[in-house]
């Protein structure tokens, strides 16, 4: 793998770059729509590259349980499995430690989790982790780590950036995969505790960095103060990359602090639920007003759903429960999302964010940073 920087905005940390790995070229910031099961909800992968998306990401954990990296691995790996001919970063199964709590315990050297599906038990150590994504053959992989539940107490906190950090060197020590290795900056809400744990996993050396741990139940302000200072504590010349967000304000607010990476559920799940982003904030596909309004989704928007679709067939297809509901929502979602990230890069290279920040977005008075739904 190989990062350029390319350009910088003159008056915020906001950095264009370009991504090069052995499936292609990102250009960063770049957000990737969310593959958890080696698919996207409802997305063939032709379509999902037609929204200008360029990497995906898809889950280590759920994979392993099913079909099983070995049956991924016989087939030709994660791309020829899925047909999926770009770059796919994968994550560690890290985040279902936190969000399968009552599934696992943690010991020193591993997590011990039942299987969500059939109960059966597994040992996963971070080689484990780690040798099942070099099975499925990912261009970055991600170390396992601890993502403590917020509000925790320090000593929590302070477990949880102990056990990452051990665990990173552990799978710095092993890696031997063809693609790159991201570390992962834990520590929850302790500005202190960030330090500490980014000094530590910059220290091991890793191709990339992810800001861990954050969106796990702190509000937005404190989230975006956090991802800014523990942005800031990593190198200038490695991507990085903020996991699990989010809101396309929040995205904005994390490239203006210096982030390159995005992964995130909403596009995909919102869609699911009759909820499309647009410009003027959230829609609800599903209220009474949208029964006979002939309109797109989003006047200006050129996705095929926009393009071809009224807001009333939308709104008939989401009430009934049919299948075509999600996949045209999604495609619509997933085209807003990759049309804001064209927008800002753009916006770098003319030393124009802040104004785009304004522009879209001006402070608490925009519908889609107070999570209006219009």
């Amino acid at each position: 793998m190989r990062f350029e920087l390319m350009s910088r905005d003159s008056r915020t940390a906001g950095r264009r770059g370009r991504l090069t790995t052995s499936h292609g070229v990102v250009d960063t910031p770049a957000f990737m729509p969310v593959g958890t099961r080696a698919a996207v909800r409802g997305m063939r992968p032709q379509e999902v590259a037609a929204t200008g998306a360029q990497m995906i990401l898809t889950n280590t954990y759920h994979l392993f349980l099913r079909p099983g990296a070995e049956v991924i691995e016989t087939l030709g790996g994660l791309h020829r499995f899925m047909n999926w001919n770009a770059p796919i970063l994968t994550d560690s199964g890290g985040y279902q430690v936190y969000s399968l709590a009552p599934f696992r315990h943690l010991e020193h050297d591993a997590v011990v989790f039942r299987s969500h599906l059939d109960g059966t038990l597994h040992r996963f150590r971070p080689e484990d982790s780690l040798a099942v994504q070099v099975s499925l053959g990912s261009d970055i992989a991600m170390v396992l780590d601890e993502c403590p539940a917020l509000p925790s107490a320090k000593t929590e906190l302070e477990n949880a950036v102990d056990r990452t950090t051990r665990w990173a060197r552990r799978s710095r020590e092993v890696w031997r995969g063809p693609g790159a290795l991201f570390g992962i900056v834990q520590g929850g809400t302790d500005p202190g505790l960030r330090e500490r744990s980014a000094r530590e996993i910059v220290e091991i050396g890793f191709d990339g960095y992810a800001i861990g741990g954050v969106s796990v139940g702190e509000d937005r302000d404190l989230a975006s103060r956090i991802t800014a200072h523990t942005a800031a504590l990593l190198p200038e010349e490695r991507p990085r990359y903020l996991m699990g967000v989010g809101t396309p304000s929040e995205i904005l607010d994390a490239v203006i602090a210096g982030v390159d990476l995005f992964d995130c559920v909403l596009p995909t799940r919102n869609a699911r639920n009759g909820m499309l982003f647009t410009r003027a904030g959230r829609m609800n596909i599903q209220r009474e007003e949208y029964r006979a309004d002939p309109r797109p989704p989003e006047e200006d928007c050129g996705c095929p759903t926009c393009h071809n679709h009224s807001r009333a067939y939308l709104r008939h297809l989401s009430v009934t429960r049919e299948m075509l509901s999600g996949i045209l929502n999604t495609i619509h979602n997933l085209h807003f999302y990759q049309q804001l990230m064209r927008e800002i890069r753009s916006a770098i290279e003319e030393g124009r964010l802040q104004e785009l920040k304004q522009k879209r977005y001006p402070g608490s008075a925009c519908a889609a940073t107070r999570g209006e739904v219009i």
